[in-house]
């Protein structure tokens, strides 16, 4: 791995099937910076390490998505943690 740096942003645990999802800071060797998302199911993980622009688009998506559910009254703001 070429990281120098990994620093913890947030980590949570997403229902309902109990995955851990943790959001790193990663500094690179090549001096370029990628935000990681691990996702923990039991003992598999997945890691995505993506760029500022993804992250703003893959963001502002899971946003818009919550928004809608919670306009239709399907989910209650700030419910599903």
């Amino acid at each position: 791995m070429d990281a120098i740096e990994i620093r913890t942003l947030h980590k949570l645990l997403a229902s309902p099937y109990r995955q851990e999802i943790e959001l790193q800071h990663v500094l690179h060797q090549a001096d370029y910076v990628t935000l990681r998302v691990r996702i923990r199911e039991q003992k598999r993980f997945t890691i995505f390490d993506i760029d500022e622009p993804t992250a703003r688009v893959w963001g502002r998506a899971m946003l818009e998505w919550a928004d809608t559910l919670a306009q239709a009254g399907q989910v209650k703001a700030g419910e599903g943690k």
